[in-house]
């Protein structure tokens, strides 16, 4: 509405970026209003979580909680590690929603499992599932795991919402859905996480091996295989910069004395290394191995990777020192794993 009354042009990437982003908003607005009607009329549906207009809060760290732009967030002390479109739970299971325009899957596939790996680790006593809610026109609905339920929805027009908003058509008054079963967060049972605490013992574990660099069992067992996708990224040491210029080509000038080794999950489950140079407070590099180049992306200056950069490396001890005969091992080790996701 602004970008139309300041007469930009339709056209530009700022209104459509613009556009994009209300016509997303609007469908999730849309989508969880017509849910929690669903919810009212189905008893199967024991609890559902209310946010937005229907629950005025703010986020508590170090739990599951509404923000304060009404969205349902897990915070660890300063940052929100997951964000949930609904929540509502059954006798035994425990659903998270997810509701998008997305026209391919491949990240929201990705997306989904760090989410479910968050809610398996502070809802134990559930059995974790997702509700993907996606519009009509969608590509590759039927690749999901199996712990999703997938409703695809009619098609979508969010240019005729936008043409009634900016005519002032009447609008019906908000109605807040009410009953036993809308409840905010604090009626949930949620286990503590210690999320630094996790972050570093998986790290001692996946070097404590007395033969390997790397303890491969270890990072394959399922609880730590859930969470490594929580995480997305783990740490298992460090290079001195010398040692990571040969290793790898780097030539960017830094005073850092060294860089911090980390792995990666893919989408597809496999582990790829990684590497962070710190170079200041607020100054973080992420440099990624791509098709024999490195590719250096700087890193949000308040993002959850300085925190976790940051806490990792003060634990980080000689024994953590990696060469660059250590790293070609580490590399065969984790070829040989990867191949279970190559095909």
């Amino acid at each position: 509405m602004g970008l139309k009354s300041s007469g930009i042009d339709e056209a530009s990437n700022e209104y459509l970026s613009a556009f994009r982003s209300f016509e997303g908003e609007a469908f999730e607005n849309m989508m969880y209003e017509k849910l929690l009607r669903y919810a009212k009329e189905h008893d199967e549906i024991e609890y559902f979580i209310v946010k937005g207009p229907h629950n005025s809060s703010k986020a508590i760290p170090k739990t599951l909680s509404v923000n304060s732009k009404g969205q349902i967030v897990y915070r660890t002390k300063s940052n929100e590690i997951g964000e949930f479109d609904a929540l509502f739970t059954t006798k035994d299971a425990l659903y998270f929603v997810e509701m998008t325009l997305v026209k391919s899957i491949t990240k929201l596939k990705r997306r989904l499992r760090k989410k479910r790996a968050l809610l398996q680790t502070i809802f134990p006593q559930y059995d974790i599932k997702a509700l993907i809610i996606l519009n009509e026109g969608v590509i590759g609905s039927h690749l999901f795991q199996d712990f999703c339920t997938v409703w695809i929805t009619k098609p979508y027009d969010s240019q005729k919402l936008l043409d009634r908003l900016k005519s002032r058509a009447h609008r019906e008054p908000f109605e807040k859905i009410k009953g036993d079963k809308f409840v905010d967060t604090s009626v949930l049972d949620i286990k503590p996480f210690h999320y630094y605490n996790t972050l570093w013992w998986i790290c001692k574990q996946a070097r404590a091996h007395k033969q390997h660099l790397l303890d491969m069992k270890f990072l394959n067992r399922k609880d730590v295989v859930r969470y490594t996708e929580l995480f997305t990224k783990i740490y298992i040491g460090y290079m001195s910069i010398e040692a990571f210029r040969e290793w790898s080509g780097y030539s960017e000038a830094t005073t850092q004395p060294r860089v911090i080794v980390s792995l990666e999950k893919e989408h597809t489950g496999a582990l790829l290394l990684q590497y962070f140079i710190h170079h200041s407070r607020k100054k973080l590099d992420l440099l990624e191995p791509k098709n024999g180049e490195l590719k250096i992306t700087r890193k949000d200056p308040f993002g959850i990777s300085i925190t976790e950069v940051v806490h990792i490396s003060k634990q980080l001890d000689e024994n953590y020192l990696l060469g660059v005969a250590d790293m070609q091992k580490i590399e065969g080790l984790l070829t040989q794993n990867n191949t279970q996701y190559s095909n």
